[in-house]
């Protein structure tokens, strides 16, 4: 009798042991799976399909810190592109300044209405003349904020008589805004300056 009782009671132990380990290792899978699909959640999250041409474009999305110095050049290049690019054409030259303007503050405005009083738009105008600007390098200083730029580009004046290259050098500082249609970059360009904008070389027609 006391022998059948003490296999009962070793039995159950056993089994009680058993249950032990078989409840720790659902634990442990159930914690594996939730990690695993936590995992597969921000993989997937990270990937971003882009639809061009009819087609799926597979892309990688990276925190915004890793790609400051790439949008704070292209930035920077945008604003020259739409500021000194110009054709004689008054509706062209008001569009092309006016998404400029949306890229930096009261300083480009400034050396905007600089040129307008100086009658450098109309000259445009009246003269036929293209401007087109290659901005060749930015250099950027990332160790303090707002972020000091100097951007090196060639100016390109087309005449009818010829084509004049300048060397523009211009300077300023960067600081971050809310993203928007206007300013996809979400940087506005302040106390903006030309250094330097003179003429190199001159090629007649």
């Amino acid at each position: 009798m006391f022998k059948q009782l003490k296999n009962i009671d070793t039995a159950f132990q056993h089994i009680k042991r058993f249950s032990y380990l078989l409840i720790a290792a659902c634990v442990l899978i159930t914690c594996f799976a939730v990690y695993q699909s936590y995992r597969s959640s921000e993989s997937y999250r990270s990937h971003i399909y882009i639809l061009a041409n009819g087609k799926a474009l597979e892309a990688y999305a990276a925190d915004r810190k890793d790609n400051i110095p790439v949008e704070l050049r292209d930035h920077i290049r945008m604003f020259h592109q739409y500021f000194f690019n110009l054709d004689p054409d008054e509706k062209q030259v008001q569009e092309t300044v006016t998404k400029a303007l949306y890229l930096a503050d009261g300083s480009a405005k400034t050396a905007y209405d600089n040129l307008r009083e100086s009658n450098f738009y109309s000259g445009l105008v009246s003269g036929n003349i293209s401007q087109q600007v290659q901005v060749d390098s930015v250099q950027l200083d990332m160790n303090q904020y707002p972020f000091y730029f100097k951007c090196y580009a060639t100016e390109k004046l087309i005449r009818t008589s010829g084509t004049v290259n300048r060397s523009l050098v211009t300077q300023g500082f960067a600081r971050n805004v809310s993203r928007s249609d206007n300013n996809p970059h979400g940087f506005l360009i302040e106390k903006w300056e030309t250094l330097e904008n003179k003429d190199i070389s001159t090629k007649s027609q």
